[in-house]
């Protein structure tokens, strides 16, 4: 299935600079038209029609850390349709300083990879995926699931990772508990492949601190249910480890292969 989208690359300022896709519009923007700078894309992203079923949805692509002029201009209209971010770009790069940050300023993002390939073999090519949560294969259903931002990233083509917080799936917002119970799965259908098993999960918070820990015995399959107290903190996420450190040549086991959505405190 594919789904109809561009990149606005806004390379030239004022008001910062960043690509970005914007996903399911039934018009466009051109980046590099006088006085289309990113606050004039924020404001207009949330006004844009639809191209048929399905929200419009958008993600930051391949960030620095301090990109989109310090990630400033954020709306609470535009944080509805800017859902995800690009940890992963191609097989190995990287954005993970981006995530964090972008969070800390407010911005409510799920992690996604993108290949990146500028020509037509790098999919073939590139093994590292976006995941999608939806509820059925449809169109309307994943862009469903990218405005809800249940999605995440791996350098590992078929990992499946799922996780709830009191019982809300991953990218959903809380209100303001104190208590917060984490039921954790996941696995790799590739029982046959030792690299894939995993080895390290671990719940991050604001500012990228870890908050727990669990390295199980080295396991296709692995469940972990942590209870974390907590008055302050606006975001967890979790992020995975497995033997191999992914599918790509010259993966590093000493790097997360995976790094799931976020869930919202309500703070």
């Amino acid at each position: 299935m594919a789904i109809a989208g561009y990149e606005h690359s806004e390379n030239d300022g004022p008001g910062g600079t960043g690509h970005l896709n914007v996903i399911n519009s039934a018009e466009y923007l051109n980046a590099l038209a006088p006085g289309i700078d990113l606050p004039y894309l924020y404001h207009w992203l949330p006004t844009v029609p639809a191209n048929g079923e399905g929200p419009v949805v958008a993600s930051f692509n391949h960030p620095g850390p301090h990109q989109y002029n310090d990630w400033d201009y954020r709306t609470p209209q535009v944080t509805d349709v800017i859902t995800m971010l690009e940890v992963i770009n191609s097989n190995n790069k990287i954005h993970y300083p981006a995530f964090i940050n972008a969070l800390d300023k407010g911005w409510k993002v799920s992690p996604v990879c993108g290949n990146d390939n500028h020509g037509l073999t790098g999919i073939s090519r590139q093994t590292s995926r976006t995941f999608v949560l939806a509820t059925r294969k449809t169109k309307a259903a994943i862009l469903d699931a990218m405005k809800n931002r249940r999605t995440y990233a791996s350098l590992d083509r078929n990992i499946q990772c799922r996780y709830t917080v009191n019982g809300a799936i991953m990218g959903s917002t809380l209100h303001s508990p104190t208590h917060f119970q984490f039921d954790i799965a996941v696995s790799d259908p590739d029982t046959g492949n030792p690299n894939d098993q995993i080895t390290k999960i671990d719940i991050v918070k604001d500012g990228g601190a870890v908050v727990q820990t669990f390295n199980p015995p080295p396991a296709f399959s692995v469940h972990w249910t942590p209870e974390i107290d907590d008055s302050t903190s606006r975001y967890f996420f979790v992020r995975v480890w497995n033997a191999g450190g992914g599918d790509a040549p010259g993966a590093d086991p000493k790097n997360p292969v995976a790094w799931l959505a976020p869930v919202w405190t309500g703070r």
